[in-house]
């Protein structure tokens, strides 16, 4: 496990594959470090069914998913350097692949390790690092990806288990944030995917969820700069192809829906810390 310096707040965020930590709360990752919080990353797969560096396809002639993983691992560690992640932690979990890919059947990925053997160790690393506030993915989004849905399980029964952090809050990806990302994919003339009308609705749904919206635009390039690291997916990755200053236009805040909360801080919020920066301080 990682340091034992001491911090007065500690932010944990569970992620299911490295580029993860980057494109769903680098703002956060990198904003909460520079006012000194703690920031601990936990991935729970090595990322081996993602695009290898010569652009092999799992499955295809060139793809090898050891040397995946090992390429992801070493663009997550780089990733967090530009985040300033203070501890990264590997669960080392064998990729699931997508929805509707046979690997999710095998018996050693991650989605089928049984949920209370995973957690137990989310919890372990709860215990040790004790954060106050603990980020992963909303379980209920559009995006049904396997090892997403069991990341957030996981998170979900450690901080049910282990009572330690006080807020428990999911990435809220809505209609909202996903109209600004197309609005400028369009200016540069990229592709957009064509939606169901059920993923049209779940995004309306999370809208209503999201109960805290984080200024990150002090550090959105810190966050582009991290993505970026992760070169291997890099052609897989829409807003990737952003330049820059559409970029920080889209990514300018991250959205979350509060989960489970202790402190009584109302809602809306613009801190994940509301109720604990106080508490703390006095103690």
């Amino acid at each position: 496990m990682g340091t034992t310096k001491p911090y007065e707040l500690t932010l944990m965020a569970v992620h299911a594959h490295p580029d993860d930590e980057s494109t769903s709360t680098g703002g956060i990752l990198a904003r909460y470090a520079r006012e000194g919080v703690r920031t601990v990353v936990v991935t729970c797969t090595n990322g081996e069914l993602g695009d290898a560096l010569n652009g092999a396809k799992p499955g295809a002639e060139g793809h090898d998913p050891q040397e995946v993983a090992a390429t992801r691992i070493a663009e997550l560690r780089t990733a967090c350097e530009h985040l300033e992640v203070v501890d990264l932690e590997l669960l080392g979990y064998h990729d699931s692949g997508m929805v509707n890919w046979e690997d999710k059947h095998r018996p050693d990925v991650f989605c089928n390790v049984p949920a209370e053997v995973a957690s137990a160790r989310v919890a372990r690393l709860i215990e040790h690092y004790r954060p106050q506030v603990v980020v992963t993915y909303d379980p209920e989004s559009s995006y049904q990806h396997p090892d997403h849905v069991h990341a957030a399980r996981i998170a979900t029964l450690a901080v049910e288990t282990t009572r330690i952090p006080a807020k428990l809050y999911y990435k809220a990806n809505g209609a909202a944030q996903w109209k600004r990302i197309f609005d400028a994919l369009a200016q540069i003339g990229a592709p957009r995917p064509t939606l169901s009308p059920e993923t049209l609705q779940r995004w309306e749904d999370t809208d209503t969820r999201t109960t805290t919206t984080i200024d990150v635009s002090q550090v959105v390039e810190r966050k582009r700069s991290a993505l970026h690291s992760h070169v291997s997916q890099l052609d897989s990755a829409m807003t990737s192809k952003l330049p820059a200053d559409l970029y920080a236009d889209v990514f300018s805040t991250e959205t979350f829906i509060r989960a489970h909360d202790t402190t009584g801080a109302p809602t809306p919020e613009d801190d994940l810390f509301a109720g604990l920066r106080s508490a703390n301080s006095a103690s």
